[in-house]
C-alpha cells in the first residue's frame, strides 16, 4: 500500500526534493550508542529546506484550492517554519504573513529572520504574553483581511494539524520505497527517533511508521513544554489526520522523551552545545541548536536505547548560524 492509495483524495504541491537520502553515520555509533542511519531531511530543498515543507505540501495546497491571497503563520523570532512558509509561499504567488515571539523588536536580521525578510514578509513582533493567544491573533488578523477584500489562510504553529501531518504519513511511506529498493539499506529500524515542538511531525510519524513497517516504535525528543502535553497534543492530530486517510491504521506507539529539553526552547545547554560540535568533528554533520541537536544529544544520553535507529534530521541550519555568539563561549 503506498501514502496516495491510502489518502482520500487530498491535494498536495510537489515542493520538496524527494526522496531524501538515507544515510548511514557509522562514525557517530560510539558516541550515540546506537547503530545510526540518518533520514537527511535537512536537504529537502534550498533556503526553504527542512521538515516544515513536507507539512506545507499539504497546506500550501489547501490554502491554493481557497484561492487565498495570503498566508498567516507563527512561530519564534528564528523560526524554520515561518521561513519555510515564507519562501515557499512567494513560490507559489502568496504574500506570507508572520507572527514572531520574542522579546523585543531585533537590531539585526539574520539566520531565518533574514530570510524572511528577503522574501518580503509581513513580520509582526509579538511578546510571549501575546504568543500564547497566537491562534486569536492569526484569526484576527484574517478577519481584518477578509474585511479589506483579501483572502487569508491560517496555518498552526509548525503546521502541526492533521492535514501537516499527512507530510510525514508520506514520508514513511517513501522510507519504506527506500528500504525496498536499495540493498544497502536494512530493512527496518528499531525505532524512528526525531525532534518535537509542536506535535505534527510525530503525529504523521506514528501514523506511518508501523504501517508502512518501517519500525514498531517512535522516539519523540521533545525541545519544549513536557511528556503529558505531547502526548496529548500528538494524539490529537493523529485523530485529525486519520479524517484523511481511507482506512483505519495500526499506529505506532510514541515514545515522549522530555528529560533533553535543555534550558529552555531554543537554548541548549553548554553538554548540548559541545555535543553539536562533536558530531560535526567526527561525522561532519552539521546539526541546529533548537531540534535535531537537542535530539540526537538525547538520544545518546538514553539508558533504554534503540539497536538500530532511524535518526529525522528536520533541518534548521539558517537558526544555527544566528545562534554563532552561543558557540563562540563553547571550548574548541
Amino acid at each position: 500500500m503506498t501514502a496516495h492509495a491510502s489518502l482520500a483524495r487530498v491535494a498536495r504541491l510537489s515542493l520538496a526534493h524527494l526522496p531524501t537520502r538515507i544515510e548511514r553515520f557509522a562514525a557517530l555509533d560510539d558516541l550515540v550508542g546506537t547503530e545510526l542511519w540518518i533520514k537527511r531531511d535537512d536537504t529537502t530543498a534550498g533556503a526553504e529546506a527542512g521538515n516544515k515543507i513536507r507539512k506545507l505540501e499539504y497546506l500550501l495546497a489547501e490554502a491554493l484550492e481557497r484561492r487565498a491571497q495570503a498566508v498567516i503563520t507563527c512561530g519564534g523570532l528564528q523560526s524554520n517554519h515561518a521561513r519555510a512558509t515564507a519562501l515557499l509561499a512567494r513560490r507559489i504567488g502568496l504574500q506570507p504573513v508572520l507572527l514572531l515571539r520574542t522579546d523585543g523588536a531585533p537590531q539585526t536580521r539574520e539566520g531565518n529572520l533574514l530570510l524572511d525578510d528577503l522574501a518580503g514578509a509581513q513580520i509582526q513582533f509579538i511578546s510571549k504574553a501575546e504568543y500564547a493567544q497566537r491562534d486569536d491573533l492569526m484569526q484576527g488578523l484574517a478577519t481584518a483581511h477578509s474585511r479589506q477584500g483579501r483572502n487569508s489562510y491560517v496555518i498552526p504553529e509548525g503546521g502541526s494539524n492533521g492535514l501537516g501531518a499527512l507530510g510525514y504519513y508520506a514520508a514513511m511511506s517513501e522510507i519504506r520505497q527506500q528500504l525496498d529498493a536499495e540493498p544497502s539499506l536494512p530493512k527496518s529500524f528499531d525505532a524512528v527517533v526525531h525532534a518535537c515542538g509542536s506535535g505534527g511531525t510525530a503525529a504523521g510519524v506514528a501514523l506511518g511508521t508501523r504501517e508502512f513497517q518501517v519500525a514498531e516504535e517512535v522516539i519523540t525528543m521533545a525541545v519544549c513544554d513536557d511528556r503529558a502535553y505531547f502526548e496529548q497534543r500528538i494524539a490529537l492530530i493523529i485523530a485529525e489526520a486519520k479524517s484523511y486517510l481511507t482506512h483505519d491504521p495500526a499506529v505506532a506507539s510514541v515514545r515522549v522523551e522530555d528529560a533533553y529539553r535543555g534550558p529552555a526552547y531554543a537554548v541548549p545547554s553548554p553538554e548540548q552545545l559541545a555535543f553539536i560540535r562533536k558530531v560535526a568533528r567526527v561525522s561532519g554533520l552539521v546539526l541546529d541548536p533548537v531540534y535535531s541537536g537537542k535530539a540526537l544529544y538525547g538520544l545518546a544520553q538514553l539508558s533504554r536505547k534503540p539497536r538500530r535507529t532511524l535518526f529525522i534530521h528536520t533541518g534548521g541550519l539558517p537558526g544555527l548560524l544566528a545562534d554563532h555568539a552561543r558557540f563562540a563561549d563553547t571550548t574548541s
